[in-house]
């Protein structure tokens, strides 16, 4: 098979991704091209867009994989848990309708045929939901024998999956059904501190440093010698968003934007503590299961960058691999590497090195885009020098670079960067650039190869998904990316990886001795992170930002710096 296609539809973070030859050509959400946050809707915009990366038209697709389990099972489990009581009898009325869906919509081939035309069945394929996390961790890490875990909200049947990865193939071996399901537990209490569900759980991990670890939570989740046990019944409610089966137990939804109690920093780092205890015990159970100390993680769960750098750092497992796009984007990806072997052929293996898989825009393409705007931008040759030079005097940039990043973390194609050495920076760009809550924490980006020198037991990270602290001589040096607790979400940057990256760094490092540099995401609160050049000037105008960089463009709202 020389092209597949994968698909994520239906639950969220809708996707599609292109396999080329056995090597990923193409990934990207759904929502960089509706600019629809977490867009849910069936991903034609995604998928032209992998059409057209390797110039091929949709007929030309040898296969194409869901990564969802074929229509009505997922429905089918919902009614077995409401009539076994482990979810509220009310969810059997919703399960019966979904069933109904999900047989008329073939689970995204309805969808698919609308908008690209009829398609021979023996193309289709349908891809367990965690099997399509575990290939995209897997078959992606560069470990030839693995331990295999996926934990997120739900598959069909499963909260999570232990797997035993080895010669390119997966071995289930344990599944925890769902509503035992860590990702329930952690979206519900999201939820109930007024966050979004499947969307907002990161808010929680960073709201936990503030607080301690006070609230017993053993009605809704115990620990055990092989893993956990959730209290489904509990944390589900009456239906998927509905809370009143907590609200006794531990108050009213919270309103974050009129404020935060300590109670409610304390409710989140009781979560945040309880949720790493469930992963070291099943992680444990791994291991005795496979005798293996090489982890391969995936699903919502895996964002959790915290609990994999306690992780890793316990001693518990050797290494880790987290899938960058470890939420349900990434199973476009893992679907389609699922379809080499539904169809009885060898899954195609290699190490992920960068996740620079989406569009890109030339200068051409930059140049254009800014005269349709009538904004005059410089263009610099040595645009790494300059824009280092304008970071180093304080000012925020926006960075637009290549291809677009697949996942959630921006890592050098489209991010916003700042002085991390300025105590002030977080501030600013909280407030005056991302419109967002001031205790949010921000991320450095580090030379590899200096990455040791400021964060204690630190590598390997490219893909910013692991917590380490922050020596303690550096915290002073970079004050705006080290957290409350003393930790940072580290993303290393190699020169072979993504070189105009790092030669920004290392002229940042060349001007101020710091070879670290604050990075976020390129986008406004509630928006997705920008796609194309007038995402970024749209966003560049709408926002506090000083500077924006575009391949080799710079444009400067400062009169001074636009000469």
């Amino acid at each position: 098979m020389r092209h597949i296609l994968g698909i994520n539809f239906w639950g969220h973070d809708s996707s599609a991704a292109l396999i080329k030859d056995g090597t990923v050509a193409f990934a990207a959400a759904e929502e960089r091209f509706s600019r629809e946050k977490k867009d849910w809707r069936f991903p034609q915009k995604a998928i032209q867009a992998a059409l057209d990366s390797v110039s091929i038209e949709f007929e030309e697709l040898d296969a194409i994989a869901f990564g969802l389990n074929r229509p009505g099972s997922v429905a089918l489990h919902t009614l077995k848990s409401s009539l076994t009581g482990k979810v509220a009898r009310s969810w059997a009325k919703s399960a019966v309708a979904d069933v109904a869906r999900e047989l008329y919509q073939g689970n995204g081939r309805r969808a698919l045929e609308n908008a690209f035309g009829s398609v021979d069945g023996r193309k289709i394929h349908y891809i367990d939901h965690h099997e399509s996390h575990a290939w995209s961790a897997y078959a992606m890490s560069g470990i030839d024998e693995a331990l295999v875990m996926v934990m997120d909200g739900r598959g069909s049947h499963q909260g999570t999956s232990i797997y035993r990865g080895q010669g390119g193939k997966l071995k289930r071996l344990k599944v925890f059904e769902w509503p035992n399901s860590l990702g329930t537990f952690y979206q519900s209490f999201t939820d109930l501190l007024g966050f979004d569900r499947n969307s907002d759980e990161w808010k929680v991990m960073g709201l936990a440093a503030y607080g301690q670890p006070t609230v017993s939570l053993e009605d809704c989740i115990q620990v055990n010698e092989t893993g956990y046990e959730v209290n489904g019944s509990l944390l589900s409610g009456k239906s998927l968003f509905d809370l009143s089966f907590m609200t006794p137990r531990f108050g009213p939804r919270r309103k974050p934007e009129i404020g935060i109690a300590q109670e409610d920093m304390d409710l989140a780092a009781s979560v945040q503590k309880a949720t790493e205890d469930a992963i070291f015990a099943t992680v444990r159970e791994g291991v005795r299961l496979t005798g293996i100390r090489d982890l391969c993680l995936a699903g919502g769960v895996a964002l959790n960058s915290k609990a994999n750098g306690k992780l890793l750092a316990s001693g518990i497992v050797d290494r880790i691999f987290v899938q960058p796009a470890a939420a349900d984007d990434g199973t476009a990806i893992g679907s389609a590497l699922g379809a080499f072997a539904a169809k009885g052929e060898p899954v195609p293996t290699s190490r992920m090195e960068h996740v620079f898989l989406g569009n890109e825009a030339c200068d051409a393409d930059i140049q254009r885009d800014l005269a349709a705007f009538k904004i005059h931008g410089r263009y610099c040759p040595n645009v790494e020098e300059e824009t280092a030079r304008l970071l180093a005097e304080g000012g925020i940039v926006g960075w637009f670079q290549g291809r677009m990043e697949f996942g959630p973390r921006a890592l050098g194609g489209r991010s916003i960067l700042a002085d991390p050495r300025r105590p002030e920076t977080r501030d600013r760009v909280n407030e005056s650039v991302k419109f967002r809550e001031g205790w949010r924490p921000f991320a450095p980006s580090v030379l590899a190869e200096a990455a040791p020198e400021y964060f204690e037991n630190c590598n390997d990270a490219p893909f910013m998904l692991l917590t380490f602290n922050v020596r303690p001589e550096k915290r002073e040096v970079i004050p705006a990316v080290t957290h409350v607790d003393n930790t940072a979400r580290v993303q290393t940057v190699e020169q072979a990886v993504n070189p105009r990256y790092w030669n920004l760094i290392h002229e940042f490092a060349r001007l101020t001795a710091v070879p670290v540099l604050l990075n976020t995401s390129f986008n406004l609160r509630g928006e997705p992170i920008v796609s194309t050049p007038k995402d970024a000037i749209r966003t560049f105008f709408s926002s506090g930002l000083d500077h924006l960089v575009l391949g080799n463009f710079i444009v400067s709202k400062s009169a001074s710096d636009s000469n």
